[in-house]
């Protein structure tokens, strides 16, 4: 299969919802280092309100000659039929070349989905009195946090952008990302064959300027290039996406995806449509959906309208059934 491609699989009722799991076997954004991830994707839609669920993976040995693979998790809140959770980071794909679980080209991957139940809350007690009287936290942690990523204190590992390096602190990454746990300090690492110390990562696919936003995101998180309006502000919530997708980094996701909600044009429309499509991003969807069967003479001139034919050609559907609905009701 061609890098970013992905494996579906049937579909699970669980908790009353239908599920599918999808298996990048390659994803295309780590470069050399690419790695086997997962996602679970709601197939139906959520009743009673947002649905919270979990997915649990590990290679397993169908013969039985080799114990499970350490066990991989994500939760996500799915909102509405079509969202994606982040990714599961199942293995590196050098390491799962070298070991026992790679026979004949194929592996076999166990997973299991779970639906997460709210807890109702209990009475409230003199204790939980006590624990909503004690001071929030500190604003000056962000603070801290943001001067530590600034003077690279302790930094232990380099990431080199087009050319730019960006130093960092590997365990900051790894409590945000567990994509960069990943790759930092699981099997994607030891796949590269470099020691700690010596760790250097180069970033492909991304803007030197989107990175940094990126990193000062996972240590602050705040985004203030996206407080900005305008065009600008729009591109670089697009290009953050895709990122934040890249990483695992859901609130940053949300943040993106609520950005472009809300700057929809006709010369936008359509690349930000494709951009939902590609990430999983069901709510920016259907807002792009529903915004391009009001407009759709002056969206099919636009470039971003090729991009979209070329790039999502599954989407072309719903967007006719969207603008004959938007006639049949004009």
């Amino acid at each position: 299969m061609a890098d970013g491609e992905f494996i579906k699989s049937c579909r699970w009722i669980v908790g009353g919802h239908e599920w599918e799991i999808h298996l990048r076997p390659k994803d295309h954004w780590a470069g050399r280092h690419r790695p086997v991830t997962l996602k679970l994707v709601l197939v139906s839609e959520p009743h009673g309100g947002d649905v919270k669920a979990k997915l649990t993976c590990r290679l397993v040995d169908p013969a039985g000659a080799l114990p499970p693979s350490e066990e991989k998790t994500v939760a996500h809140k799915f909102h509405r039929q079509g969202d994606y959770s982040g990714p599961a980071v199942l293995t590196a794909r050098e390491e799962l070349e070298a070991s026992g679980y790679l026979k004949h080209d194929s592996y076999t991957v166990q997973c299991g989905i779970a639906v997460l139940r709210e807890v109702p809350p209990k009475s409230s007690t003199a204790a939980d009195d006590d624990d909503r009287c004690r001071p929030e936290p500190s604003p000056e942690l962000v603070r801290h946090l943001r001067e530590l990523l600034r003077d690279r204190t302790g930094a232990d590992v380099t990431f080199v952008v087009s050319g730019e390096a960006f130093a960092a602190h590997g365990a900051v990454l790894a409590a945000r990302s567990p994509v960069f746990r990943a790759e930092l300090f699981g099997g994607m690492k030891e796949a590269a064959g470099c020691t700690w110390r010596t760790w250097s990562v180069e970033v492909e696919d991304m803007e030197r300027a989107v990175f940094g936003a990126m990193l000062g995101f996972v240590y602050t998180d705040t985004v203030p290039e996206l407080d900005r309006e305008g065009e600008a502000a729009a591109v670089m919530a697009q290009h953050l996406l895709a990122g934040a997708d890249r990483y695992g980094l859901e609130r940053l996701k949300l943040i993106c995806e609520r950005k472009l909600g809300g700057c929809v044009t006709v010369d936008t429309a359509a690349t930000t449509l494709a951009l939902a499509e590609q990430h999983g991003c069901a709510q920016l969807k259907a807002r792009c959906v529903e915004f391009i069967a009001g407009y759709l003479d002056a969206v099919l001139e636009t470039e971003g309208y090729e991009h979209l034919e070329a790039s999502c050609p599954s989407v072309l559907t719903e967007l006719l059934k969207a603008a004959r609905g938007s006639s049949g009701t004009s």
